[in-house]
């Protein structure tokens, strides 16, 4: 079960350093209205005179491939763990109520009193 773990850890960083790398690479791309330079400059400027169309292009569809794989790896890794019940869960398996569902009892009248 450790090396589940450690793989499934592994997977998840890499999973968020590549979400966080798309983030980036998509916003430096130049869209239609132009608004992509508005983050500090010009791409056109950093990558030479050709522009970052043909590298940020396939950065993109790559860390696109891997966002998609690591997600479908997580979640089917995820969906084999064996999850351990909760005390409730615990407690409906063996047929009692759960506490906040047990009916009140009747208050017992005080010695004394008249009712």
């Amino acid at each position: 079960m450790k090396g589940k773990t450690k793989v499934y850890n592994l997977l998840l960083i890499i999973h968020v350093i590549g979400c966080l790398l798309l983030i980036g690479i998509v916003l430096m791309q130049t869209g239609k209205g132009g608004l992509g330079s508005a983050m500090g400059g010009s791409t056109e400027q950093m990558f030479g005179g050709r522009g970052a169309a043909p590298f940020l292009t396939r950065a993109t569809t790559v860390l696109a491939v891997m966002f998609m794989l690591t997600s479908l790896s997580l979640s089917f890794m995820s969906g084999r763990k064996a999850k351990t019940p909760s005390a409730i869960e615990k407690s409906l398996q063996q047929g009692q109520t759960a506490p906040s569902q047990q009916q009140e009892q009747p208050a017992q009248p005080l010695p004394g009193s008249t009712k």
